[in-house]
């Protein structure tokens, strides 16, 4: 008894080891065999008791939503700027990796548009390695929405080489922005997924709902890309020209807002996961800005590309939010504890 008490000791001081943090009220003194069946499990998942894993993929996928929103704003600058063309050749810059001598606002912007989608790409790369490596104790579905992810922003290098090679086409540009937004959603999908599923009732229709509402709001930024790329709502305000691109434009944020609002006063008088709520109102609140700013934008007649910058970033925003929202209002699936 004395002999087995001991090896129970061990072994929570190993399982306080691995995973930082106390397991006392968990585990309870228990055999050899049950010591060496964790250590086969550790070792299945690239664990071993002196190295712990250097990568979160929770993290790093929330990471990555990050870099793409910056991205995507980033971009919008770029074109507000008019810097699309800052940067004549492509993947470099006046044919060097950091073009000091011709630096400026308008160079800067295009050449860390280009550097920040490296590191995505970078970023998504090791996402989808560590998934394959660590495939035995991951999600199944990790590797494949990984490799999704990567196919997409490879087609983003490519859309943007020829978004310079092509001077700016118009349609090369919008799907420039739409794949972009797409990674976005992509992105913060695999970071909701990859929290567990939230015990507690969910109002019937509400993950419908956001779904709904995402695609309205991807829809409506792609409009908005389509008139930004033709500068219709300039020509529009100043020569009456253009004017149907801002008008599907305007026609799509009375439905998109309406969602979004609807989706944040269903998720506050219903119960619902506290987390599921907290986004929903996010997605209500930037819906209820995005439309402020839209209006403030024409206005202004387009003179403040801070205000102008500042739309887009709400609207990338709106793009990551909702789908979080949708999948945290999912249902307890077994398939979530399922590994391959």
């Amino acid at each position: 008894m004395a002999q087995q008490g001991s090896e129970g000791k061990d072994f929570l001081s190993d399982a306080e080891s691995l995973t930082g943090t106390r397991t006392q009220h968990l585990l309870k003194p228990c055999s050899a065999s049950a010591s060496l069946a964790f250590k086969r499990i550790d070792q299945q998942c690239g664990l071993t008791p002196f190295t712990l894993p250097s990568l979160n993929p929770l993290k790093l996928s929330r990471q990555l939503v990050v870099a793409l929103v910056a991205l995507v704003v980033i971009g919008g600058a770029t074109r507000v700027m008019e810097a699309g063309l800052a940067c004549p050749d492509w993947p470099l810059c006046y044919g060097s990796l950091l073009p000091s001598r011709e630096m400026n606002l308008q160079v800067f912007l295009e050449w860390f548009h280009r550097l920040d989608a490296f590191f995505v790409g970078i970023g998504l790369i090791v996402l989808l390695v560590s998934s394959l490596i660590n495939r035995a104790c991951g999600p199944r579905w990790l590797p494949w929405l990984s490799g999704l992810a990567l196919l997409l922003v490879a087609t983003q290098g490519a859309l943007g080489a020829l978004t310079v090679t092509q001077l700016l086409r118009f349609d090369i540009v919008t799907a420039h922005l739409a794949t972009a937004l797409l990674l976005v959603a992509l992105l913060s999908a695999i970071a909701q997924l990859l929290n567990p599923a939230l015990p507690g009732p969910r109002p019937r229709g509400a993950g419908l709902l956001a779904v709904v509402a995402g695609v309205l709001v991807f829809g409506q930024c792609v409009a908005g890309a389509l008139m930004a790329t033709q500068w219709a709502s300039g020509r529009c305000l100043r020569l009456a020209e253009g004017c149907a691109w801002l008008s599907a434009h305007r026609s799509l944020a009375t439905p998109a807002a309406s969602c979004c609002a609807l989706l944040a006063i269903l998720l506050l008088a219903f119960p619902c996961p506290i987390a599921a709520r907290r986004l929903g109102v996010t997605a209500g609140a930037l819906a209820a800005c995005q439309v402020v700013l839209g209006v403030l934008t024409l206005k202004l007649a387009l003179a403040e590309p801070l205000v102008t910058v500042a739309h887009q970033l709400l609207a990338a925003l709106l793009v990551a939010t909702l789908p979080a929202v949708a999948l945290a209002l999912r249902p307890n699936s077994p398939l979530e504890l399922s590994h391959g």
